[in-house]
């Protein structure tokens, strides 16, 4: 295992693991953990033994929003050079995989890197999330939560308003309605709610939570393409800026880029010969 400041990363079965590690302030968000994500992340798509990403939290919280000690130092004549705005443009990496569209000028600000991460990452939302702990959950390619797991933006009851880009990602999830109902009330939302307006992708029994997480991501790590998936994770974001037809163009010419690769050619052998795939991703 290896140890980043408020963050531990582990690779099993072809899965990293990133979990946010301050379980005695229910992992709330701090520059160091900003930092931490953004390395680890780098690390897990440089490493060719990972084809998937879980980020979940220590003991029983996911994450609770910015750190309030962080909260309270914000002077508004120079909110943008707080720490915690400053933290992920410290850390420089390129996540362009030349695998897909590029996706690089529709998601800025501090997560946008996530969409161009090529390998799937999936928020294992064990606990509560809350605020900005919401908002990177957000940002991932799937969400799953434990059955005790809780939501709320909380932004309306700091006297905040729909930050780092939920007031684009929570709509085109759940709708304007829920989006409005979720900002303005800041109401704790149960997991049971948050899988039926399409929050979360699935609710796990809190007993077996990752145990189901980890089966799902082995899952994918073991049956299915490297390269497709980072195709496909490409197309889906890039479609959200797209038209029909500029998306079946983009869709036509990706299907004869796979015809010559050698997932492709894996993906009809293991087929024919009733034997498991052995991708490489390439």
């Amino acid at each position: 295992m290896s140890a980043y400041e408020d963050l531990t990363y582990e690779v099993r079965d072809r899965v990293a693991v990133l979990t946010l590690n301050r379980p005695e302030k229910l992992n709330a968000w701090t520059a160091a953990m900003e930092k931490s994500v953004k390395q680890a992340m780098a690390a897990a798509v440089a490493d060719d033994d990972v084809r998937v990403i879980v980020v979940t939290g220590a003991g029983r919280g996911f994450c609770a929003g910015a750190d309030m000690g962080l909260l309270q130092q914000i002077k508004p004549d120079s909110w943008e050079e707080r720490e915690l705005a400053t933290a992920s443009r410290e850390e420089a990496f390129d996540f362009a995989s030349g695998l897909g569209p590029d996706v690089s000028p529709h998601y800025g600000g501090r997560f946008g890197y996530l969409m161009q991460v090529k390998k799937p990452v999936i928020a294992a939302i064990n606990g509560p999330a809350a605020g900005l702990g919401l908002v990177f959950a957000l940002y991932a390619d799937m969400r799953f939560a434990g059955s005790e797991a809780k939501f709320t933006t909380a932004f309306a009851s700091r006297g905040l308003i729909a930050e780092h880009g939920i007031s684009w990602l929570l709509p085109h999830l759940v709708g304007p309605a829920h989006s409005l109902d979720l900002l303005m009330s800041a109401r704790k939302v149960p997991a049971a709610e948050a899988e039926a307006m399409g929050l979360v992708n699935k609710v796990f029994p809190q007993e077996s939570f990752m145990a189901n997480v980890m089966d799902y991501a082995r899952m994918l790590a073991e049956t299915v393409s490297p390269r497709s998936m980072a195709v496909m994770k490409a197309q889906i974001w890039k479609a959200l800026f797209q038209n029909f037809n500029e998306a079946l163009e983009v869709g036509d010419s990706e299907m004869q880029k796979s015809f010559a690769s050698e997932d492709f050619k894996e993906g009809v052998a293991h087929f024919v010969e009733k034997r498991t795939a052995n991708f490489t991703g390439r």
